[in-house]
């Protein structure tokens, strides 16, 4: 049974109240590097792999994609990213990352924001992929960083009085499921490192466009504790093109 988390009334409500939940893409602080490493998506088939609110389902739509299917485990997501959604070339479907099946080269462009770390292997997905895409494909994806998940905990350090000293990284090379603290409550991701996910692609016929490690923009600064975004990264984004 994967996990489901996202469908847990307690932790969905938690979710539902972030900014990326309420104010869409603009609302997440990783969303301008990944807007600028996108395709052109004109008259392109999408697939978005564990699209939550279907936002960039959305996204797509909106500059010209010919069809978006997007998947995710979570029915109370879907039904969200269902209510948002006005185009009926959108179909969303109920399944895992892992389970989901697509015939060959039936995509163009394969996106997935910030899910893969809740999948166990990194090369499965690889391969899966390269498998539904077309030749020259695109296939574009944001992880939360090797750096976050090493530890597990993905919390600071702290001083006595509660201080942020410094940023846990330990047991790197040790991949593997890990159970992180999400919102106050447990969940379980899987900790890759950047050789899984770079070598992932890399041998299993893709080729690397840009490797990028997200800041916080300039105009989120203010924002309480996005400053100390910038003592560690926290998220990874990848494009990379089908051989």
């Amino acid at each position: 049974m994967k996990q489901n988390k996202y469908d847990d009334p307690i932790f969905f409500e938690k979710y539902s109240q972030m900014s990326r939940s309420q104010q869409g893409l603009e609302g997440a602080g990783e969303w301008e590097t990944l807007q600028s490493l996108l395709p052109d998506f004109t008259g392109k088939r999408v697939l978005d792999l564990g699209c939550g609110y279907g936002w960039h389902c959305i996204y797509a739509m909106e500059h010209g994609a010919a069809s978006v299917t997007g998947v995710d485990l979570s029915e109370k997501m879907l039904a969200v990213a269902r209510e948002k959604t006005h185009y009926p070339e959108v179909t969303y479907l109920h399944n895992s990352i892992e389970g989901a099946e697509f015939p060959a080269e039936s995509f163009e462009v394969v996106l997935s924001s910030l899910a893969l770390h809740y999948v166990a292997s990194f090369e499965a997905v690889a391969q899966k992929v390269h498998a539904c895409l077309t030749k020259g494909g695109s296939f574009v994806f944001s992880v939360e960083h090797p750096i976050f998940t090493a530890y597990g905990s993905q919390d600071w350090y702290y001083d006595a009085g509660g201080k942020i000293l410094h940023f846990p990284v330990d047991n790197y090379f040790y991949e593997g499921e890990r159970q992180a603290v999400f919102l106050g409550e447990p969940v379980t991701k899987y900790h890759k490192t950047l050789t899984t996910y770079l070598n992932g692609l890399l041998e299993n016929g893709f080729e690397l466009l840009h490797v990028v490690e997200p800041q916080p923009p300039a105009h989120m600064l203010s924002i309480a504790g996005m400053k100390d975004e910038l003592r560690r990264p926290m998220m990874l984004i990848v494009s990379a093109r089908k051989k």
